[in-house]
């Protein structure tokens, strides 16, 4: 079957350089028993050299045509299963059945729900997404630079991040106009906020941040209707600066904050 054309509306650029391709497979680490779980095969050029390192791959595709080709191309070899659909959509947990490794080419246009999807408990051992230059260095920003931010924040809370290395755009068939990067994601054995708290947490982390030049006295003071003593005391029992910017505080900072913020929880 000859391969379909990329397609804009799934964001559709194809790596082909076998060197970045080892890379990227390498830098999951993957144990010749582990099941891996890729996140937009595509064409199936990583898929080949993740079969070559990894006990399993299950491959999630959501473009029909390229779902058919990968089908074909594997027919008959159990170490990979083709899963055609939106990754949003699969429980990841389930469908590894166990111990899982993730690697994603991720599109730029739909990254950020993907990632926290891919990091929903069960998490797997470890991520390794292929993403906008521009969004890798946010993932893996410290506080105070000029990058830190929500995402950031709401990331590092349960996962380490690492900027492995950037890919220029020529690596791609068809180019993207942008860089990108591979990052890695590691699950924190101790998490900021237990499972059941975390959309609390990220979107009491999104409304800082939309506030993120005011002082956190002044975000307090928005976020629980405190006036300015109240919100003095709140920062003060959490070990906050009320003078301080959202975009110093660390994910440990704000997992304090929601800790007064909602007591009872």
């Amino acid at each position: 079957m000859r391969a379909p054309p990329a397609l804009k509306r799934f964001g559709q650029h194809f790596l082909s350089d076998p060197l970045i391709l080892a890379r990227i497979a390498d830098a999951a680490g993957i144990g010749a028993g582990e099941t891996v779980i890729e996140v937009g095969p595509g064409r199936g050029a990583l898929t080949t050299e993740l079969a070559a390192r990894a006990g399993r791959v299950i491959a999630i595709e959501i473009d029909r045509a390229l779902a058919a080709l990968l089908r074909e191309r594997w027919a008959g070899d159990a170490r990979v299963t083709i899963v055609e659909g939106d990754v949003l959509d699969q429980d990841l947990g389930a469908l590894a059945g166990g111990p899982y490794v993730l690697v994603g080419n991720v599109p730029y246009y739909i990254t950020t729900p993907i990632l926290f999807h891919a990091l929903r408990p069960p998490r797997p051992r470890c991520a390794v997404f292929l993403v906008q230059r521009e969004v890798a260095e946010r993932m893996a920003a410290a506080p105070g630079s000029k990058t830190y931010g929500a995402l950031s924040v709401a990331l590092q809370s349960v996962a380490g991040v690492e900027l492995l290395f950037t890919v220029p755009a020529s690596a791609f068939k068809p180019p993207p106009k942008v860089e990108s990067a591979l990052v890695r994601v590691t699950p924190r054995a101790d998490p900021v906020v237990p499972p059941a708290l975390e959309e609390r947490y990220r979107r009491m982390v999104r409304g800082a941040f939309a506030q993120r030049r005011k002082q956190m006295r002044r975000v307090v003071r928005s976020l629980a209707a405190l006036d300015a003593t109240a919100a003095d005391a709140m920062l003060a029992r959490a070990g906050i600066d009320p003078a301080a910017r959202p975009e110093v505080l660390s994910a440990g900072d704000f997992a304090r904050l929601l800790a007064e913020l909602s007591p009872d929880s």
